[in-house]
């Protein structure tokens, strides 16, 4: 049993819930992207995997709506990588950087039981260590030694 909720598009621009049986809108699929549900949509002409111009759209229509999620020099910036040498280790970077902002949110959800200054400091200490990782991991990925890593190299006795 295939866990991903299939959506099709069909010529008439129209999109069709396979799961509940019925036309959706684009409010839907946010609805759905907000729940956490797994999809996939399909064009139905010729069968291909068109979710990333779905969510793009929804993201057009909420950059249009009010208050912007990205700045016109955000955007001019990120189309600049696309076809650089970068543009796979940007992706992970983006990737790895909003998933550890989601992770942090629901710690930060978690933690205002506590005194909330020493939740902000536990949540700005783990912060430092992740981001740490976060770019030596990237830094080795583009191919650049780390100070630490000459260490453990001499440690290992292997």
């Amino acid at each position: 049993m295939n866990s991903e909720r299939i959506i099709k598009k069909y010529p008439n621009r129209r999109l069709y819930d396979t799961e509940v049986s019925r036309y959706i809108t684009l409010s839907d699929v946010r609805a759905l992207v907000m729940g956490g549900v797994s999809f996939k949509v399909v064009d139905t002409a010729n069968d291909t995997d068109i979710t990333r111009s779905i969510l793009l759209q929804i993201m057009l229509e909420e950059e249009s709506g009010g208050e912007p999620l990205f700045s016109a020099p955000m955007l001019a910036q990120i189309i600049r990588f696309y076809g650089g040498t970068l543009q796979g280790l940007f992706t992970r970077y983006l990737e790895t950087a909003l998933n550890l902002f989601a992770k942090q949110q629901q710690e930060v959800k978690g933690a205002w039981g506590d005194n909330p200054f020493d939740a902000m400091t536990r949540l700005t200490q783990k912060n430092v260590e992740l981001w740490t990782e976060l770019q030596d991991d990237l830094m080795r990925a583009a191919g650049f030694s780390l100070p630490g890593d000459r260490k453990k190299k001499d440690e290992d006795p292997s």
